[in-house]
């Protein structure tokens, strides 16, 4: 099913519980309890494995800069403003 379809289907089946109050309280708490899970998901797992990748690039001369720095003298005492 597409998420079109299912968000048709989920308006009908809460159309059958409309009437009910307490039934609505159980679907409202279950889908909030759903969009957390997701969340905590996407944030406990979205960045698993660098801190390990991060290490080995460090011990295989990889953290390296990839280009040269603009300036060669930092100082700037040339620059005028």
């Amino acid at each position: 099913m597409t998420a079109l379809q299912l968000n048709a289907e989920l308006y009908r089946a809460m159309g059958e519980i409309a009437d009910n109050e307490k039934l609505l309280a159980k679907v409202l708490a279950y889908v909030k309890g759903l969009v957390t899970t997701q969340q905590n998901d996407v944030h406990t797992t979205a960045r698993i494995g660098w801190a390990a990748a991060a290490k080995q690039a460090h011990a295989d001369g990889e953290d390296k800069l990839m280009a040269a720095d603009v300036f060669e003298d930092e100082a700037m005492e040339d620059w005028k403003w």
